[in-house]
């Protein structure tokens, strides 16, 4: 007997998926199985019956819990109207497994191929129901199963300053199925990265049927910095230099992200786009030791308005000159 279709197998996403990532999965698996595209048609019909139900939140509820997105096929409950019970005869059915899977398809206790023979009478279960005192059934066929809370997930915005060298945040979110809001107190280490995430477990969404509740997910996301840029536990920074300082070299004093300064050397012919790299003058390390490199790019920058002294000395550098910059 065949199985109930696995939705989120055909998906490829985990039971507790948010919205989003069933949709994403979706678009690629469409794309790559249409029929229009050379794909296979009953796996393109398969993917698409596998999103209409995840993606609409009544039919996956009712699909998580008695494995059918149809509200239609749920198994009802069976009632008598007397005060007699009832004798199964559950040798021409198969077996408790078979029983199972008939409910979860949403066929019904009746789906399997020899039904049950209601014979005879006696002692009944209280409320007519046949399946009093076997274990593993209730009013609707089979016991729903116990199912893991949704992950939340909180973007939290720090700056630069604060991710560089730690801080703490209180947060407060509002979580599914309780009725008030919870405040917590986020450690941001010291270097923290963009992206990076802290992991509450049991903070997230309400289990069902008596599930564990989901974990709540705080990301941080580092706001930007008019000199600085992060990678990692690198720091980025843009310094400019006159056409001077590049061609004939100096000594300049850069500014470094823990507020201290550095003296940094302009090799003479320094280009424009040419990278330096302070060591260790970077943000801490979360995972090891240490400090990451300030990495510098040196800007080369040309004045837009000449005096008549500057026209004067590039002419006669010009005049002086030989050197040839282009190829052609």
């Amino acid at each position: 007997m065949a199985g109930t279709p696995d939705y989120y197998k055909i998906l490829g996403v985990p039971r507790n998926a948010e919205q989003d990532e069933i949709k994403k999965a979706y678009r690629k698996l469409a794309r790559k199985h249409h029929p229009d595209a050379g794909g296979d048609e009953a796996k393109f019909k398969e993917i698409n019956e596998a999103y209409e139900v995840l993606s609409d939140e009544k039919k996956r509820q009712i699909y998580d819990q008695y494995g059918t997105g149809n509200p239609n096929h749920i198994p009802q409950g069976w009632g008598g109207t007397g005060a007699g019970g009832y004798t199964v005869d559950f040798g021409s059915f198969g077996s408790w497994a078979e029983i199972l899977d008939s409910i979860r398809r949403g066929e019904g206790i009746f789906g399997a191929s020899g039904g049950f023979d209601f014979g005879g009478a006696g002692g009944g279960a209280a409320g007519g129901n046949p399946f009093a005192g076997f274990g593993g059934f209730g009013a609707y066929g089979a016991q729903p199963q116990a199912q893991k809370g949704r992950d939340l997930s909180v973007d939290l915005e720090v700056s630069f300053d604060e991710a560089f060298k730690g801080c703490e945040k209180r947060v407060t979110v509002r979580i599914p199925g309780r009725s008030e809001p919870e405040t917590l107190t986020v450690k941001v280490p010291a270097g923290a990265v963009n992206g990076g995430r802290n992991r509450y477990k049991g903070k997230g969404a309400p289990g069902e049927n008596g599930g564990a509740a989901g974990d709540l997910l705080i990301t941080t996301k580092i706001a930007k910095h008019p000199l600085y840029a992060r990678k990692g536990a690198d720091v980025l920074m843009d310094v400019p230099v006159s056409i001077s300082e590049a061609a004939l070299g100096a000594k300049i004093n850069v500014p470094t992200p823990d507020g201290k300064k550095a003296r940094v050397t302009i090799p003479a012919g320094t280009q424009d786009g040419a990278q330096l790299k302070l060591s260790g003058k970077g943000a801490p390390k979360v995972k090891g030791t240490g400090n990451g490199d300030l990495r510098i790019t040196v800007r080369v920058k040309v004045p837009q308005d000449l005096n008549d002294k500057q026209k004067e000395a590039l002419e006669a550098f010009a005049e002086a000159s030989d050197e040839k910059v282009r190829d052609w």
